[in-house]
């Protein structure tokens, strides 16, 4: 199944911030007091949400605990290791 490039582009930047916020979560563990890496952190963490937001706004619920309302559109869409990530599809 194929999906849109603007919608895989979306996706990757999702995935990013989320990597990136597992990582600087890590990291401020073992030093809690390095002000710097929290602005980081809560940057990425407001534009993760709002990068979510508008990716269910626009496209589907990427958990289906957000799918409360019982949209279940999700289970039509590839599951993550059906994506090419690199072409935009299967």
């Amino acid at each position: 199944m194929k999906i849109s490039k603007d919608r895989l582009e979306l996706l990757k930047e999702i995935m990013a911030l989320d990597f990136s916020l597992i990582e600087l979560n890590l990291y401020l563990d073992t030093h809690p007091d390095d002000e710097k890496a929290l602005m980081v952190f809560k940057q990425y963490s407001c534009k993760s949400k709002e990068l979510k937001e508008k990716y269910e706004n626009q496209y589907a619920p990427l958990i289906a605990a957000n799918g409360a309302n019982r949209d279940w559109r999700w289970i039509e869409d590839p599951w993550p290791w059906e994506i090419d990530y690199e072409m935009g599809g299967k």
